[in-house]
């Protein structure tokens, strides 16, 4: 199944791609691979939810943002590229984890971000990746997640 109709059996439905917000832009291709800016968990342009992970924001409802900030990122590649079914892979994700000062779970966060990737894309979605714990993140973001794919 390709990842188009992959997204279609998930009932996954694209948004808008995201705007910048900043002096940035969402995408640079250089050759055969595409890296996406850091994308924030945003749903119609605005968070969700807001504040640390681990003290205002539970590891379930930061899971959830991390699997939304995927859908984005799905959503500006989409763009760059015309069609999801024109990637060859997901090379790697970096994630970033607004946490408490005693949260170590970044690594589960970010896991619905890598999974629902390796979903969309079967084999070619396995990605390596890195999981950080920061203070605070733009717009008190619980998460923000960047990808590099080969396209």
């Amino acid at each position: 199944m390709s990842p188009e109709e992959k997204l279609k059996q998930l009932g996954i439905e694209l948004p808008e791609t995201p705007t910048p917000l900043g002096s940035y832009v969402p995408a640079v291709r250089t050759g055969t691979l595409l890296f996406l800016s850091g994308i924030l968990p945003s749903v119609g342009g605005k968070l969700v939810r807001h504040g640390i992970v681990g003290r205002d924001i539970s590891i379930d409802e930061a899971k959830k943002e991390a699997r939304t900030a995927a859908i984005n990122a799905l959503s500006v590649l989409r763009s760059n590229i015309g069609s999801l079914d024109t990637v060859k892979r997901c090379i790697k994700i970096t994630g970033y984890v607004a946490s408490a000062p005693d949260f170590t779970d970044q690594p589960k966060v970010l896991n619905a971000a890598s999974d629902l990737i390796f979903e969309i894309f079967g084999e070619a979605g396995r990605h390596t990746r890195v999981a950080v714990g920061v203070n605070v993140l733009p717009l008190n973001s619980p998460v923000e997640i960047d990808f590099i794919f080969e396209v």
